[in-house]
């Protein structure tokens, strides 16, 4: 494996990004960021992170996981994506103008060499009660979708797919 990609997720969405990411590069391995833990980091050539957001935010482990490798990361070739429904709308599907993506790079001290936002899904069936009211209002609050019987997905397959293969030029 030269390739490994890092997922932190909420709902499933990240997992199914970075398994696409992993297809693209070959070589891969895909594993969740607790699991990460247990790797040899120095093993891979590249690595790869990506997290999802939920309320507004990355998860505290996601933060602490680079804090903790940041000299080996800097030391590879790598990258990081994130993953939020904000990046369903044109004008913040980058990450210069996504502002979690910006939120990101500030906290946690790391300048990735590559970076990508993605349009997450919304799958209110799969939310608990609270959870599902939550987003329902965040979702009025932003005109997305606000029915709880549905599922949407907003991920560009196309762009992950075009960010896998930029990153298995470099």
């Amino acid at each position: 494996m030269h390739n490994l990609i890092i997922y932190s997720t909420t709902d499933g969405q990240t997992v199914s990004i970075a398994e696409k990411i992993g297809e693209v590069l070959e070589n891969s391995k895909v594993i969740s960021i607790a699991d990460a833990k247990t790797l040899n980091l120095n093993d891979f050539e590249t690595i790869v992170i990506g997290a999802s957001i939920r309320y507004g935010k990355h998860k505290p482990e996601v933060y602490k996981f680079i804090k903790d490798n940041l000299g080996l990361l800097d030391a590879k070739k790598n990258a990081f994506f994130s993953v939020n429904v904000v990046a369903r709308k044109p004008e913040k599907n980058t990450p210069d103008t996504n502002p979690y993506m910006q939120k990101f790079l500030e906290l946690s001290k790391w300048s990735p060499k590559s970076l990508s936002v993605f349009a997450g899904k919304i799958d209110y069936p799969q939310y608990k009660f609270v959870d599902k009211q939550m987003i329902r209002f965040i979702m009025w609050m932003t005109k997305g979708p606000t029915d709880i019987n549905g599922t949407f997905e907003f991920t560009d397959w196309k762009k992950v797919e075009s960010f896998a293969k930029e990153l298995k030029s470099q």
